[in-house]
């Protein structure tokens, strides 16, 4: 019953707030509601972890061989319990700022996280795919409605990019569908396909490049760093700390079970694309003035990082992917927290235009670079024990380049400390000038977002192993059905 209730409270607490006109009740109904949810996810992991509540299955379309098939695995806890946690830290984090059409806005929101759930509960390929689209469809009118002065152009290329590859994966999906001997879109149907080598090919890049998209992947990047500057805070926190986990999970439990001799074949391909766009991605960063465009090339470049593990094929790169999807999530709503509490208060994103703040915001200041610190792996945060489980992932790969693509992406490390740094000199060192001269420290809410935050950042990068445990099992299962030695011998 606990993914069905994921699903169920945003979806029928979205649809209600659409009749809220009172933007202060819009938003304390979306918080209680978001708390409520988080409940929920905290519950399915704790009192009711018996796998009879964290699996359902109803009849939905027997037609077309489809049901609503809904289960909570490991990877799927990590990502539920992400979301859950991420949309009270957004709610008050952004508890000042001011919308046109309050209820309209935190109905679409919600309505997005209930499309989140369900394509990370999902395990019907057409019922994953119906939520894949259910996210997306709010995440357009939030960018349209609510973004910045370019948001017809730039939501209009967002739209272009995501229908191609949702037009993509689609026919992969009813194709695959076609060669079941049930005729059916159980996911368990699909794990049992015994396809040759040259249909893994092609079909393999039917839901590549649609995951690579969402994630997103170079050269399937460009839509990202301009949607998340003209989109409202709010909804780039959504796109870039939950949404492009979409990507990874459709590749881990989508993508790799089904097809594993394509996987195998396409390995370094894949690795290429994304070492290279962790160092152009990381260079792009270097030169950015705005500080919203610097961090989603950030985001671009681990991405990309977590892409390549995924495709080293081994248990250590399986689980450091699924405990950074989690770490990422929080560390960049964390940035995107502080971004937007400067854009609200100083009317700027341009570092150059800033300056010492550390002397008037010293609470700002210390969450920024906490923040941004674990956002770069230091040891003792939470993106540590991730990144190197990734690293050691790549660096014992099948492929013949894994001592490349270690090399390359350790660049990665190394460019993101300089940008990253280089933000912090900026925006907090130096002297206060007339922008920043009248600059107030963080208020109430905005010290307990950032401060749970926080507070998870140490507490992950200390103990890392609740979420290991968790993800131990299905990483072990990923690589177990892949079959890869088998597949390539017939």
């Amino acid at each position: 019953m606990i993914p069905v209730l994921l699903i169920l409270i945003p979806l029928l607490t979205g649809l209600v707030t659409f009749f809220i006109k009172d933007e202060k009740m819009a938003r304390a109904w979306s918080l209680i509601t978001s708390v409520g949810t988080l409940a929920v996810s905290v519950a399915g992991i704790t009192v009711f972890k018996d796998p009879g509540n964290l699996q359902r299955q109803y009849e939905w379309m027997q037609q077309l061989g489809s049901s609503f098939s809904v289960k909570i695995d490991g990877m799927g806890q990590v990502l539920c319990l992400l979301t859950a946690i991420a949309y009270p830290l957004i709610f008050i984090g952004t508890w000042k700022t001011q919308y046109k059409k309050a209820g309209n806005f935190f109905a679409l929101m919600l309505l997005a996280q209930a499309g989140l759930m369900g394509v990370f509960v999902a395990m019907d390929a057409l019922l994953f795919y119906f939520f894949w689209e259910l996210a997306l469809i709010p995440m357009y009118f939030l960018c349209s409605q609510w973004g910045g002065e370019k948001r017809i152009r730039v939501t209009f290329k967002f739209f272009i990019y995501t229908f191609l590859g949702s037009v993509l994966m689609l026919i992969g999906i009813i194709y695959l569908q076609s060669q079941t001997p049930d005729h059916s879109f159980s996911i368990k149907s699909f794990y049992e396909l015994e396809l040759s080598n040259e249909t893994q090919s092609w079909i393999f890049w039917l839901f590549f490049v649609a995951f690579a998209i969402k994630m997103p992947v170079f050269p399937f990047h460009t839509w990202q760093p301009d949607t998340y500057e003209q989109s409202p805070t709010a909804t780039t926190m959504v796109l870039s700390g939950i949404m492009v986990k979409m990507g990874l999970l459709g590749v881990l439990r989508w993508l790799f079970p089904v097809l594993p001799a394509a996987a195998y074949g396409w390995g370094n391909v894949v690795m290429t694309l994304s070492v290279a766009g962790i160092v152009y991605a990381s260079l792009i960063a270097i030169r950015q003035d705005d500080i919203k465009r610097l961090v989603a090339y950030s985001s671009i470049a681990h991405i990309g990082l977590m892409c390549a593990a995924i495709f080293s094929e081994n248990k250590s790169g399986m689980q450091g992917v699924m405990l950074q999807m989690f770490n990422h999530g929080i560390n960049i709503i964390g940035l995107w927290i502080i971004v937007e509490i400067i854009e609200r208060r100083f009317g700027t994103r341009k570092m150059s235009e800033l300056g010492g703040l550390a002397q008037k915001a010293p609470a700002m200041a210390v969450f920024f670079v906490i923040i941004a610190l674990a956002n770069i792996a230091l040891p003792l945060t939470n993106a540590f024990p991730g990144e190197f489980l990734m690293f050691n992932g790549i660096l014992n790969s099948r492929s013949s380049f894994y001592l490349l693509f270690t090399i390359f992406a350790g660049l990665g490390i190394i460019l993101g400390a300089v940008y990253t740094l280089n933000m912090i000199r900026k925006i907090f060192y130096g002297e206060v000038n007339a922008v920043t001269g009248a600059a107030m420290d963080l208020q109430w809410n905005e010290k307990i977002a950032l401060g749970i935050i926080v507070a998870l950042i140490f507490c992950i990068g200390v103990y890392p192993q609740v979420l290991l445990n968790m993800t131990d099992e299905i990483s072990q299962a990923i690589i177990n059905k892949r079959h890869v030695l088998e597949a390539i011998s017939k």
